[in-house]
C-alpha cells in the first residue's frame, strides 16, 4: 500500500512538477480556433498521447524504470539523452525538462536513493537534462512502484493536466472536463499495457501538427502558459 501511495503522491495533480504551467501547444490551437469546444480538446488529447505521450514518454517511463530497478544511472542518462533528442520542438522540450527537474528535487531527498542522488547530480552538473518521463521511471524503479499501474499513472496525469488547461482556456466547466477524461480512460489504458514489453528502440514519436502548434505558441502577444 505504502508503494501505491507514493505512486499517486507524485502522479497527484497537487504535485509541484509544473504541469498546470503547460498547454503542450494547446493554448496556440485555441487561439487559432482550431480547437474550440470539448470535442476539439478530445482530439486534441488523443492525438498528443496516441503520437507523443503514449509511445515516447511512456515506453520511456518503463525503460527507467528498469534501468532503475538495476541501478544503472548510465542506462538512466542515456535514456535522457535520446529522448532530449526525440523532443524537436524547444517549447515541449523545455516542458519535459523543467517538470522532470522539479520532480527531481522532491525525489532526491527521499532517503536510501543513491541512484536518483547521482542522476540529479548528472542533471545539476549538465550532463543529462532530466526529462520528466525519465525522472518519473526512475523513481518508480526506486520506489518499487508496479510498472502497469505507473504507466497508467503517468498517461492519466497528463492528461488531467491537459484538461486542466483547457478548462482554463476554454468555457467548458467541470463536467465537460471529467467527461472527456472518461471518455480517454481506454485509449490511456491501450496505451499503459502496450509499452509494458516495449524497450528503448521502440520509442517514437509523431506529431507534427502539435510540434508547430508549439512553436506558434512562443509568438503569441499574450500567453497563459510557458508552453
Amino acid at each position: 500500500m505504502q508503494q501505491f501511495l507514493s505512486l499517486l503522491q507524485f502522479a497527484d495533480g497537487l504535485f509541484p512538477a509544473g504541469a498546470f504551467a503547460h498547454s503542450f501547444g494547446l493554448e496556440a490551437c485555441v487561439q487559432s480556433c482550431e480547437v474550440r469546444d470539448a470535442r476539439g480538446v478530445e482530439a486534441f488529447l488523443r492525438a498528443y498521447l496516441e503520437g507523443s505521450s503514449g509511445p515516447t514518454d511512456a515506453v520511456a517511463v518503463v525503460c527507467a524504470r528498469r534501468a532503475a530497478e538495476r541501478g544503472d544511472v548510465a542506462a538512466c542518462i542515456a535514456l535522457d539523452t535520446d529522448l532530449d533528442a526525440m523532443k524537436s520542438a524547444s517549447e515541449l522540450r523545455e516542458a519535459s525538462r523543467q517538470m522532470g527537474r522539479q520532480t527531481l528535487r522532491v525525489a532526491a531527498g527521499l532517503e536510501g536513493a543513491p541512484l536518483l542522488d547521482k542522476f540529479a547530480k548528472a542533471v545539476a552538473e549538465g550532463t543529462t537534462s532530466g526529462h520528466h518521463p525519465i525522472v518519473f521511471g526512475a523513481i518508480g524503479g526506486v520506489l518499487g512502484w508496479d510498472a502497469l499501474d505507473m504507466t497508467g499513472a503517468y498517461l492519466y496525469s497528463t492528461s488531467a493536466a491537459l484538461v486542466g488547461a483547457a478548462l482554463r482556456l476554454l468555457p467548458l466547466g467541470q463536467l465537460a472536463g471529467q467527461q472527456i477524461l472518461w471518455s480517454a480512460a481506454p485509449l490511456i489504458a491501450s496505451l499503459a499495457e502496450d509499452a509494458q514489453d516495449k524497450d528503448e528502440n521502440d520509442i517514437w514519436s509523431f506529431i507534427p501538427a502539435l510540434e508547430i502548434a508549439s512553436m506558434h505558441h512562443a509568438r503569441l502577444d499574450a500567453r497563459l502558459f510557458r508552453s
